[in-house]
C-alpha cells in the first residue's frame, strides 16, 4: 500500500458508467484515491455501488458540460453516452458533453497541472476507406449525420486535447476505443452485445441489420482498462492517439451464432433494413498500443462473452 503523500488523487468522469466503474475498480486497487463523477445519464449508482463505502472512493452526481472545480492529480474523461440509442436521444447533450466537457476538463487540468486522458473513440474513422484503421488515418465521417454528434463530437475532443497541449504545454493522453463488452453493460445499450444478448434470453428474434456482413472487433473490458492504465503511464512526450481494441474482426452473423450458442438460445435472426452511416467495418491496427506499453488482449472472446452472459441473465 503506498503512503498518503504519494498516494494519487484521480478524478474519473463518467466513473459511474460502463468502462468508467471498471475503471474506478482498478484505480482503487491500485491504491489511489478516486473522485468519481457522473450525471447519471447512462450511468447507474449500481455500477459503484460496491465503492460507496470505501474510503478511498467518493462520488459527486455532476454534468461535466458545467465547470468543476476540485485539486487532483490525474484526469480520466470517460463523459459521454456512448451508444447510439444514447447519444441520439439528445444529440445537441451529446455534442456539449464531449466540447463543453472537454473545455472543462482541459481547464481544470490546466489550472491544477494534472496529467489528463481522454477517451476518443473509434468512430472518429466513421465509415473507414483504410482498414485495418490507424492511428494516422484521418476517418471517413457525414458531419452532417445522425451519427455526428458523437463522431464530430469525440474528434472535436481530440483537436481540443492537442491544442491545449501545443498551446499550455498540458500532459495529455489520447486513445481511441473500439467496441468494448463485458458485465455492467447497460442491458438497454442499444449496441450489438447487449441486444444480441437479450434477445437471446429473452428467446425473441435477433435483430440483424442489413445482411450481416458488417464487421466489428470486441474487446473485453478488463483487456481495455489494462490498455488505458498502461496509455497513462507513458513517458510525458507520448500524446497518442493510440487505437485500444480486440484486432480480431467478426461479422454480425458470426457474432449472432456464438451468442445463440452459448445462450441455448432458440432464437432466429431478423434482417432490418442497414442504419445510416452504420459502418460497415471496423477493426483496430494495434501495433502502436504493442510497441509502445506491450499491450495485446489476451481474454479469448468465448470467455468475456460467458460472462457478460452471466451478467446479462439477472435483467431476464
Amino acid at each position: 500500500m503506498r503512503n498518503y503523500n504519494s498516494r494519487q488523487r484521480i478524478l474519473v468522469t463518467g466513473g459511474a458508467g460502463f468502462l468508467g466503474s471498471h475503471l474506478c475498480d482498478r484505480l482503487i486497487e491500485q491504491g489511489n484515491e478516486v473522485l468519481c463523477v457522473d450525471n447519471l445519464f447512462t450511468g447507474a449508482k449500481q455500477n459503484i455501488e460496491h465503492l460507496l463505502s470505501h474510503p478511498r472512493f467518493e462520488f459527486i452526481r455532476h454534468d461535466v458540460t458545467f465547470p468543476l472545480f476540485v485539486e487532483v492529480d490525474q484526469i480520466y474523461n470517460l463523459a459521454c453516452p456512448a451508444s447510439p440509442v444514447h447519444y441520439q436521444h439528445d444529440p445537441v447533450q451529446t455534442t456539449k458533453t464531449s466540447v463543453h466537457g472537454a473545455i472543462n476538463m482541459l481547464g481544470l487540468a490546466k489550472r491544477v497541472g494534472a496529467k489528463i486522458f481522454q477517451a476518443s473513440t473509434s468512430e472518429v474513422y466513421g465509415d473507414p476507406v483504410v482498414h485495418p484503421q490507424p492511428e494516422a488515418y484521418w476517418g471517413n465521417v457525414n458531419p452532417i449525420g445522425i451519427r455526428s454528434c458523437y463522431d464530430e463530437g469525440k474528434r472535436c475532443a481530440e483537436t481540443l486535447f492537442f491544442d491545449y497541449h501545443r498551446q499550455h504545454g498540458l500532459e495529455i493522453k489520447v486513445a481511441r476505443i473500439f467496441n468494448t463488452y463485458g458485465p455492467r453493460m447497460h442491458q438497454n445499450d442499444g449496441r450489438v452485445v447487449s441486444n444480441f444478448i437479450m434477445q437471446a434470453l429473452r428467446g425473441e428474434p435477433i435483430t440483424v441489420f442489413g445482411e450481416g456482413k458488417q464487421t466489428r472487433s470486441f474487446c473485453f473490458v478488463d483487456d481495455l482498462i489494462d490498455g488505458i492504465v498502461a496509455l497513462m503511464s507513458t513517458p510525458k512526450d507520448f500524446t497518442g492517439p493510440m487505437n485500444l481494441g480486440n484486432p480480431h474482426e467478426m461479422t454480425m452473423l458470426e457474432l449472432a451464432s456464438h451468442i445463440v450458442e452459448l445462450t441455448g438460445s432458440r432464437s432466429t435472426i431478423e434482417f432490418k433494413p442497414l442504419p445510416a452511416d452504420d459502418p460497415t467495418q471496423r477493426r483496430p491496427d494495434t501495433r502502436l498500443a504493442e510497441e509502445m506499453i506491450g499491450w495485446n488482449p489476451s481474454v479469448h472472446f468465448r470467455d468475456g462473452l460467458s460472462k457478460t452472459v452471466d451478467y446479462f441473465k439477472r435483467f431476464v
